[in-house]
């Protein structure tokens, strides 16, 4: 550990140094967005560049780690919204208008589903995987009991894969002009909800209008 920078008040190890950044990621994040640099983070600390570099491997190594540090307060907030939803097709379509509702409070986790951070080379595979695995908790989360209703192991990763790709697109361009609460239930059910249905013996939509 070094014994200079920090504002004077240098971290007792290793995990309060990256406690620290990650802490100091989000406050950046939340005065600049999303193009905070690891070079803001270094100069709001205190500390030089290449002390974040013992660390990180670079900007966005960093803003995908603040990502994935903000996922648990994420998911249960929208875990919360979903309690008591049993049907297959209905639990994924409110679960997809809960994701995008919350994210609409949390500049964190939205960075897990930026084009501009999945399409990065350097990144694109560990954030595309945190992103996987975001969806995936979500998914095994709800109150379904998905063997009984017919999905197989195969099943359930497809769902998985629809759902994230379903949240991604509606972040990326939600269309315009833009849909009401309900209709977006209803044109995320015909697209997605459909999708469910298809995989599901004998679940019943309660999500179709």
């Amino acid at each position: 550990m070094r014994t200079h920078g920090w504002g004077g008040n240098v971290p007792v190890d290793d995990e309060e140094a990256v406690r620290r950044i990650l802490d100091a990621t989000r406050e950046a994040i939340d005065r600049q967005g999303p193009s905070v640099s690891l070079a803001d983070v270094a100069r709001a600390l205190g500390v030089t560049r290449q002390t974040i570099y013992r660390y990180f491997r670079g900007t966005d190594e960093l803003l995908s780690a603040t990502a994935h540090d903000a996922t648990d307060d994420f998911l249960d907030r929208v875990m919360q919204r979903l309690r008591g939803i049993s049907e297959p097709d209905r639990a994924t379509v409110e679960a997809v208008l809960a994701v995008l509702d919350e994210l609409g409070n949390d500049r964190y986790v939205g960075l897990l589903l930026a084009e501009e951070r999945l399409s990065l080379p350097a990144v694109g595979d560990v954030t595309s995987e945190m992103a996987h695995r975001l969806a995936g908790t979500m998914v095994e989360r709800l109150d379904v009991d998905w063997a009984g209703r017919g999905f197989s192991e195969a099943d359930l990763d497809d769902v998985i894969d629809i759902v994230l790709r379903t949240v991604q697109s509606l972040v990326l361009d939600p269309g315009t002009p833009r849909r009401s609460e309900e209709e977006l239930r209803r044109f995320v059910d015909r697209w997605m909800g459909a999708a469910v249905r298809s995989m599901s013996s004998g679940s019943v939509s309660a999500a179709r209008r």
